[in-house]
């Protein structure tokens, strides 16, 4: 039992800075580029800074991450509270929605880079536990915000992709998938969840969310591994 809750500690030490720092720098993105674009409904609410704590969303930022990692799910899920945009407050509203949306996504990006740029100074840690632990920030700080951007670039709304999709499209594309966003958390759960679970029962892989994810992903880890010097 000592030994169980000790490696729970572990993983929460190694994965809680990396979430924190993904999600809060995510959501004061949008915040930012949404104030220097015109509209400054989350910046009066405090949202354009690096403190987490107005970021966070009890259930989707603690209780559901740690319940996964606690029960050794497959994967890690959760998401911080949504920043107020107030699209017709943007000097462009269209296209400066693009920029928004798009914000979130590349700052996740610009974090991994750093995180793997970071990972050529470990080898200067004298203690080597410590030199391991940092590793593990390092790398779980690489997985979470590519897994981040590439989820959030989903071409369906509410994500940030449906978003930017909904801003560069033509009307007759756009305005049907802008009506999608009422019911995208549902057909998100359908992709990650029933689906698969369907697929299990009647012996097919019907898990497409992975077989969307897992190209970008791909795609995003050769791109930061060449640019980092990682190749």
């Amino acid at each position: 039992m000592t030994g169980d809750l000790g490696n729970m500690a572990y993983q929460v030490s190694i994965w809680a800075l990396p979430v924190l720092l993904a999600i809060t720098l995510h959501e004061a993105a949008h915040a930012f580029v949404a104030w220097r674009l015109g509209d400054d409904t989350a910046y009066r609410q405090g949202r354009v800074t690096a403190n987490p704590l107005p970021h966070i969303d009890p259930i989707g930022t603690f209780f559901l991450p740690g319940f996964l990692l606690a029960t050794g799910a497959p994967f890690l899920f959760g998401w911080a509270r949504p920043v107020p945009v107030n699209f017709y407050r943007l000097r462009h509203p269209r296209m400066d929605m693009v920029w928004v949306a798009l914000a979130g996504p590349v700052s996740n990006l610009l974090i991994a880079i750093v995180a793997a740029l970071a990972f050529h100074l470990v080898s200067m840690v004298p203690q080597p536990d410590v030199a391991k632990w940092i590793a593990e920030n390092l790398n779980n700080a690489i997985r979470i915000n590519l897994l981040l951007a590439a989820f959030n670039m989903l071409p369906l709304p509410p994500l940030d992709g449906g978003r930017v999709a909904v801003g560069l499209l033509p009307d007759f594309l756009s305005r049907p998938l802008a009506s999608l966003e009422r019911f995208g958390f549902m057909i998100l759960i359908g992709l990650m969840f029933v689906l698969p679970m369907l697929g299990q029962l009647v012996g097919l892989d019907l898990n497409l969310f992975s077989a969307i994810i897992s190209p970008m992903l791909d795609f995003l880890y050769n791109f930061v591994a060449i640019a980092t010097g990682h190749a």
